[in-house]
C-alpha cells in the first residue's frame, strides 16, 4: 500500500516542522522557526494541520530566555500513536511496543518456527497478541543483513535470506505502514533522534553481540552507502596476533570482540563450554583465564574505539548491544587502549553506554518506523 493511499502527505516543510518538534521539543516557536528558517505566519500555517489533529501540543508556558517574555512551546504528544518494534534474528523475534519518542512500554520475545517468511510474520503476529499491539500506527522491523528501500532484504545471513520484500509481507498481512532497516542503522537512529546521542551532531556507533556493528553520523546525518549491511566494521583488524574469524580474518573486530568468539577462546583456556555471562562473572572473579580473554577483548575494544574516533573525527562513541557487558568488566582495559592510540592533544573520548539487551535492537525498529511516518496527516474520512 502506497503513503499516497495511506495519507496525504503533508509537503516537506510541514514535515520538517513535525520532526523537529519530534527530536527537539518542548521548543519555542521562535528558536523553532530559526532553525527552519520560517516566518511566524508560515510558522502558524504549517503547525495548525498537527496542533488540530492532536499530534503535536502547546506545552506549558514558560519564560523565553532572549526576551524575558511568557512563551508556549510547541511539543509532540508522545501518546498520540503507538509503534511495534521487532527484532529478527536466526532463532527469534523480540518485539516492543513504543511512543512516538520510541519509549518503551512493553516487550515480548518468540522463538521463530523456521527460516521461512511465513515463520517470520507468524513470529510477529504472536508478539503483537502477546503485546496486544493491535492498535499501533506502523511496525518497523530490523534485522542484520542489507536492507534497500526500506523494505527489501537483500541479504540477511542468519535467515538465509536473498531479496525478500518483507516490508511488502508485513504491509499484506497486518495492513498497516511497515519499514524494515538493518539493525544497526535502526539502532543509530533511535540513538540519534531519542537516545544518548540526542543532539549530538557527530558520533558513532559500536555494537557487540552475535557480531559487531558499526554506525556513524555526521553533521546530524546518518552515513550510509551501498555496502550499508554487509557488517564491514566487523572486520576492522585490531590484533595481528589474534584469533581467526569464520572469514579468516586475524585479529579482526569480529574475531576480537563477537560473542561466540570471546566464548570459544575462554573455552580453550578452561576445557569446557562457557557462556557469555559466566565468562564476564568468571572474569570479575579473578580467573587467570578469563580475565586474559576479557581484558584482551577491552584492550580491542578499545582500539576499535580510537580509530573510530580518530578516522571519522567524532568525540562521542555509543556502545550498544547484548555483549557490552564486556565494558564493565574490562573498563580499565578499554580506557588505556583508547588512550594509547589517541594524540594526546586530543579531546578526551566520550563513551556512552546503552542497556545491553535486545530491547534496544527492538527499540530502533520502532524508531525507524516512528521517522518515516511522521509528519504524515490521516486522510479526512
Amino acid at each position: 500500500m502506497s503513503d499516497a493511499s495511506r495519507d496525504s502527505v503533508i509537503r516537506d516543510p510541514a514535515r520538517d516542522l513535525a520532526r523537529e518538534v519530534l527530536i527537539h521539543g518542548p521548543i519555542a516557536r521562535g528558536e523553532l522557526g530559526r532553525r527552519l528558517g520560517l516566518s511566524p505566519a508560515s510558522l502558524t500555517r504549517l503547525s495548525r494541520p498537527f496542533l488540530d489533529h492532536g499530534i503535536l501540543v502547546e506545552a506549558p508556558e514558560r519564560q523565553d530566555g532572549v526576551v524575558g517574555r511568557p512563551v508556549k512551546p510547541l511539543d509532540v504528544r508522545v501518546d498520540a500513536q503507538r509503534m511495534l518494534g521487532v527484532k529478527i534474528t536466526g532463532e527469534r523475534v523480540f518485539g516492543v511496543v513504543t511512543d512516538l519518542r520510541a519509549t518503551v512500554g512493553v516487550s515480548e520475545t518468540t522463538l521463530l518456527a523456521g527460516h521461512g517468511v511465513e515463520d517470520v510474520l507468524d513470529g510477529i503476529q504472536r508478539v503483537m497478541d502477546a503485546l496486544d499491539a493491535h492498535d499501533v500506527a506502523a511496525i518497523g522491523a530490523s534485522i542484520g543483513g542489507k536492507v534497500t528501500g526500506s523494505s527489501l532484504v537483500v541479504r540477511a545471513p542468519f535467515l538465509d535470506w536473498h531479496d525478500v520484500d518483507l516490508g511488502a509481507a508485513i504491509e499484506a498481512r497486518f495492513d498497516r505502514p511497515a519499514t524494515v532497516e538493518n539493525d544497526v542503522v535502526a539502532l543509530t537512529a533511535a540513538e540519534q533522534w531519542f537516545g544518548h546521542a540526542r543532539g549530538i551532531d557527530n558520533f558513532s556507533v559500536i555494537t557487540i553481540g552475535a557480531g559487531v556493528g558499526y554506525g556513524l553520523v555526521v553533521h546530524g546525518r546518518q552515513v550510509i552507502s551501498s555496502d550499508t549491511g554487509l557488517g564491514l566494521g566487523g572486520h576492522f583488524p585490531l590484533d595481528p596476533t589474534g584469533p581467526l574469524c569464520a572469514d579468516g580474518h586475524r585479529g579482526c573486530s569480529s574475531a576480537m570482540l563477537s560473542i561466540p568468539s570471546m566464548c570459544a577462546s575462554a573455552g580453550v583456556g578452561l576445557g569446557r563450554v562457557v557462556d557469555y555471562d559466566e565468562l564476564l562473572a568468571l572474569a570479575a572473579e579473578g580467573n587467570a583465564v578469563a580475565r586474559q580473554v576479557v581484558d584482551t577483548s577491552g584492550r580491542a575494544l578499545g582500539r576499535l574505539i580510537a580509530a573510530s574516533a580518530n578516522l571519522a573525527m567524532v568525540e562521542t562513541v555509543v556502545l550498544s548491544g547484548e555483549g557490552i557487558g564486556l565494558l564493565g568488566v574490562a573498563e580499565d582495559a578499554v580506557h588505556a587502549a583508547v588512550r594509547a592510540d589517541r594524540d594526546p592533544d586530543a579531546l578526551p573520548v566520550e563513551i556512552r553506554r546503552t542497556d545491553a539487551d535486545f530491547t534496544a535492537w527492538a527499540r530502533g525498529a520502532a524508531a525507524v518506523a516512528i521517522q518515516s511516518g511522521f509528519g504524515l496527516i490521516p486522510s479526512a474520512a
